[in-house]
């Protein structure tokens, strides 16, 4: 069990966080993220690696968290403020891209990136 698995299991005890969470399908990524990112500044790690690529501290831009966990979800066009781990350079991308990105990569929908990687964070599933 890789580490985020690990924190994802402790997320409903008394030492975890209940917005924690992993990701494995399209679906739940765009839902739970949209739905944890209203909430406070997220960090999202790739399923695979440790370099710091496909690390990103992701925080709304706007900053208008709701109070309570899943009191709200993110919209589309709602612009966050995007550092990448592995260099620390910084992006703006609006929830819609950013989840391409981490679903698809590259793409039209996802916008322009300046980040060396190339996203699909999804790929290979649980056994990446």
């Amino acid at each position: 069990m890789g580490a985020k698995d690990a924190l994802t299991k402790v997320a409903h005890m008394s030492i975890g966080l209940p917005d924690t969470l992993s990701y494995y399908l399209e679906k739940d990524f765009a839902a739970g993220f949209k739905k944890t990112m209203a909430f406070q500044p997220r960090v999202i790690k790739q399923n695979r690696g440790s370099s710091g690529e496909g690390i990103w501290i992701v925080k709304l831009k706007k900053g208008n968290y709701c109070k309570k966990y899943g009191e709200r979800s993110c919209k589309d066009d709602e612009v966050l403020e995007l550092m990448e781990a592995n260099d620390n350079h910084a992006e703006e991308h609006t929830v819609a891209e950013f989840i391409e990105f981490c679903v698809s990569g590259r793409t039209d929908k996802s916008g322009e990136w300046t980040s060396k990687g190339v996203g699909k964070y999804l790929e290979g599933g649980k056994e990446a």
